[in-house]
């Protein structure tokens, strides 16, 4: 339990320390001072950890249950970041009969039941958290639609393992922060989306050109570290 606490304290560090996806600061700081009123119902938080292909289930900051899972495959990776379960639903046998949708901005991902259990422990998914259709049940009947859900792989919080390039076409929590980085400098107006198109593309050109970078698509370790991003270390 000392490593999820650790892993928790360094997730939310990473996210101060690079000022980015503001909203996963937000929704944590919003758990957090709902647990502060004694007549509020309890409070869940499901944190998983892609590296270790662990589910955590904390009510009112204590972890009450954990389950192995399978993560995205390469090429479609589960979304990092901190999202909420906004849909409950039965689906087909194939999911395990429960699914939890989550409100990630660039496609559909959720949490949800499988029929091959042996790909639990691996990367092995489309992008969702799979578990064993039996775990799923027992999560899905414990927490309720509003349940924040965090999503980490790596120390470096939304960037999971560090900076890497980013160009057109790509989508994730990475372009996510970008994009709010830039509305924060007056670059973005578009759609906080998680989407690298058209409208982040000029944005990128403009900041990169009024900071002596060659404008370009691709934005790269240098483009990050102008925008303030650094490794945490």
């Amino acid at each position: 339990m000392n490593r999820l606490k650790f892993s928790v304290m360094v997730f939310l560090i990473s996210l101060f320390a690079m000022s980015a996806a503001q909203i996963i600061v937000d929704a944590y700081s919003e758990h957090i001072a709902a647990n502060k009123s004694a007549n509020e119902q309890k409070k869940y938080l499901i944190f998983i950890e892609i590296e270790d292909k662990t589910l955590y289930l904390l009510e009112d900051g204590k972890c009450i249950k954990e389950y192995r899972i399978a993560s995205g495959k390469s090429g479609m990776p589960s979304p990092i970041g901190s999202w909420k379960v906004v849909e409950k639903s039965d689906w087909g046998e194939g999911f395990g009969g429960r699914w939890l949708g989550l409100n990630v901005p660039w496609g559909i991902y959720g949490i949800h039941g499988t029929l091959e259990g042996g790909s639990i422990g691996s990367a092995a998914s489309h992008g969702c958290i799979r578990m064993f259709s039996e775990d799923v049940a027992e999560l899905y009947r414990l927490v309720p639609i509003g349940t924040d859900v965090a999503i980490v792989n790596g120390p470096f919080g939304p960037f999971g393992r560090g900076f890497s390039d980013i160009i057109p076409g790509d989508r994730g929590a990475d372009v996510l922060a970008i994009q709010y980085r830039l509305r924060q400098l007056g670059y973005y107006t578009g759609e906080l989306d998680g989407i690298y198109e058209d409208e982040m593309k000029k944005a990128v050109h403009n900041f990169q050109r009024d900071n002596g970078l060659e404008a370009r698509n691709t934005i790269d370790r240098e483009t990050w570290h102008k925008m303030g991003f650094r490794e945490f270390e």
